[in-house]
């Protein structure tokens, strides 16, 4: 077994260094401090101990035993203290430091619903994002912002933070030690199902969810929130099977594969959740990236004709292999029909809602969206059959790490 600098995931390690030296997420960090160092009022720990309920030893034994079990397995040298607060939804987070000390907060009904083995992943994927500082990058700053980011920027943040999710994870097993507890916490958070009674947990069905969102008409969220796909979190059967590989390899057991082929597994597992398309040569690559290039430009067009930030978006997304300025417009409208087909008929249905996505990136480049240019991805959608609700969740990603 390996400690926690050991068990990060590499991807979530290369794309945070990666982003601390971009010139955006540095100009919001710089921001973030001017604000923190000039704030008179109360700061986390104040705001914590007046709208939720600190948990002494005295009154939690248990839950600070599992807290000195993961501080010790994940090496934590920084004093911690518990929170609870009423809420009916199993919810979780870890605060940035605040005076030499680390906050975690946990909802009362996921106190009260989950096991010893349960909590202590929990435990371990809030302290994961600490011990590797995650919360360094502003990704909720960024993505909030007024300009919102570039759209680059912010498929390069919502990627990091998939793989960020997937060290916290591992830190949780790491502490665990315990695969099926810890899947069956994630079916948990999932479905909001706590209880043993007309639904029972069944990590292989679970599981199962991930290998349906690849088959030609699989349809992802059938069982848990739609909105999970293409969030900054990855969608939970993924993190599932993220961990069982995990669990099996030589980070955990002794004679398992190696932490190289790990991550080469991990990566085939995420790139579910990539827009691989645009580089892509396969016969779905190439009809996702027509479609793509065709709705981003009518998007685009939607509204006033295409804007310099949504040029320098399309760029982001196309390289410079793409002459935006020879793209004939009319043209491209006249196609849109027989692409929409040829996506439908090429690909997986998680495939469709990936283009989706990223159309909606390149519609939130200039804010407020246009009519004009939702009455596009609302035709774009209904034509691969994507729910307009998804595009109603796709303009307003969540994007905060917990």
């Amino acid at each position: 077994m390996s400690g926690a600098s050991g068990i990060r995931c590499d991807s979530d390690l290369q794309r945070y260094d990666t982003l601390l030296a971009h010139s955006e997420v540095k100009r919001v960090r710089d921001r973030i401090q001017r604000i923190e160092e000039k704030r008179d009022g109360p700061g986390t720990r104040r705001h914590l101990l007046a709208t939720s309920v600190r948990l002494s030893r005295s009154m939690a034994g248990d839950l600070h035993k599992m807290a000195d079990h993961c501080v010790e397995r994940l090496a934590i040298n920084t004093p911690l203290e518990l929170y609870a607060y009423a809420s009916p939804q199993s919810n979780a987070a870890c605060f940035r430091p605040e005076d030499g000390r680390v906050f975690i907060m946990f909802s009362s009904h996921l106190l009260e619903n989950f096991d010893p083995a349960e909590l202590m992943f929990v435990m371990g994927h809030e302290l994961g994002h600490h011990v590797y500082q995650h919360h360094n990058v502003p990704i909720g700053y960024i993505v909030r912002g007024k300009p919102p980011p570039a759209a680059d920027l912010a498929l390069q943040l919502f990627t990091w933070s998939r793989y960020a999710e997937i060290s916290a994870d591992r830190a949780g097993a790491y502490c665990a030690d315990d695969l099926h507890s810890v899947a069956r916490a994630l079916f948990k958070l999932a479905s909001g199902i706590t209880g043993e009674g007309v639904v029972k947990f069944d990590m292989k069905a679970f599981m199962g969810q991930v290998d349906e969102m690849v088959a030609p008409d699989g349809r992802p969220g059938q069982d848990a929130p739609m909105q999970d796909w293409f969030s900054t979190h990855p969608f939970s059967p993924l993190r599932v099977k993220a961990l069982k590989q995990f669990h099996e390899s030589s980070l955990m057991q002794d004679g398992g594969f190696d932490k190289t082929e790990l991550e080469r597994r991990v990566q085939q597992v995420m790139q579910l959740m990539e827009p691989g398309y645009l580089e892509g040569k396969s016969r779905s690559a190439r009809a996702m990236r027509d479609l793509f290039i065709a709705g981003a430009i009518l998007i685009a067009e939607a509204h006033r004709g295409i804007t310099e930030k949504e040029r320098a978006v399309l760029k982001g997304f196309l390289g410079e292999a793409y002459a935006i300025d020879k793209l004939d417009s009319a043209r491209l409208a006249t196609l849109l029909p027989q692409r929409i087909t040829d996506v439908k008929n090429e690909t997986a249905y998680s495939q469709r809602m990936q283009v989706m996505r990223d159309l909606c990136l390149v519609a939130s480049a200039d804010k407020p969206i246009a009519t004009g240019e939702i009455l596009v991805l609302n035709k774009i959608a209904e034509g691969l059959e994507v729910p307009l609700s998804f595009i109603e969740q796709s303009l307003d990603i969540p994007s905060d790490l917990d």
